[in-house]
């Protein structure tokens, strides 16, 4: 009884794969660098970055030679997560300490980042307003939070176009409302809260959010939300016809779209061990929610 146990232990654990692989899209920035001075370095990071918590993975991406290590430590101390570099002066260093080395891009995407400019005059002019009425201290913090709010989304009327390599600050704003049509070779990546497009997503083009995405007009493109992993994300989309779609990294390609979904009102979410699913929103849904 004994050695037959054994061997029907060997022989389960033998028809179980030690590993497997798996397709995820993976979505992180990419960190340019132009000098090797760690002071300037952490200026530069300390300008940019509104915390040091936000965890996005990052690639290392070097025009000069660069203490990767050191540079890696520094990053990491910043709330980043590299998990590689570009191919080029550093694949040395990288092979070393085990990094993954990413090949480099045939063409740069154009990221797209509304300017945060006008959050800012709009936060100073609501404070040196005078007020008409006479209010309470409760009524006054109630008003510079109705601001606030009106703020996030006054800063999407000024866009501004940083290099793709750039890595975006949100600067504590949440949900972000973008009103103009992303560009075949536009990319708009949100962190912090939902990405609302009031306009389209033509083909060529991205938006990518770590929670959900909202798609008011012809959505297509590379649509992503949960970039960071959260299996909760959805993309809502009125005219849903992308070239990929993705959500929590699981991702679904143009070819293998449900037919009856192709330019749709549609909802895309993750369910666990089912993966991505599809469904269509009532258009009488859609409509009272356009009105109201």
């Amino acid at each position: 009884m004994t050695i037959a146990d054994n061997d029907n232990q060997t022989n389960a654990a033998s028809a179980t794969p030690a590993l497997a692989f798996f397709g995820k899209m993976l979505t992180f920035s990419r960190l340019q660098f132009s000098t090797d001075d760690v002071a300037a370095i952490t200026a530069q990071l300390q300008t940019t970055l509104s915390n040091k918590n936000s965890n996005i993975p990052v690639l290392i991406d070097s025009e000069v030679e660069q203490d990767l290590s050191a540079l890696v430590e520094l990053l990491w101390s910043w709330g980043l997560q590299p998990i590689g570099v570009v191919t080029g002066l550093l694949d040395a260093q990288a092979r070393e300490l085990r990094l993954a080395i990413f090949p480099a891009d045939g063409k740069r995407i154009e990221r797209i980042l509304p300017s945060k400019k006008a959050v800012t005059q709009l936060s100073q002019t609501a404070a040196t307003t005078p007020t008409t009425e006479s209010n309470s201290n409760t009524t006054t913090d109630n008003a510079d939070s109705t601001v606030s709010n009106q703020a996030v989304e006054m800063s999407t009327t000024n866009e501004a176009v940083l290099p793709a390599e750039t890595l975006i600050s949100v600067q504590h704003i949440t949900s972000l409302i973008y009103d103009q049509m992303l560009r075949s070779g536009q990319s708009l990546n949100h962190v912090g809260g939902d990405l609302i497009l009031t306009n389209s997503v033509n083909s060529g083009a991205e938006a990518i959010t770590d929670n959900n995405l909202h798609v008011y007009g012809r959505a297509q493109g590379r649509l992503v939300a949960g970039a960071t992993g959260d299996k909760d994300a959805r993309i809502f989309c009125q005219v849903f016809n992308p070239s990929l779609v993705s959500v929590a990294g699981t991702y679904c390609l143009r070819d293998n779209l449900p037919e009856h979904v192709i330019d749709k009102a549609v909802e895309v979410r993750f369910l666990e061990g089912q993966g991505l699913i599809f469904t269509i929103i009532d258009e009488s849904k859609v409509n009272k929610g356009i009105k109201s």
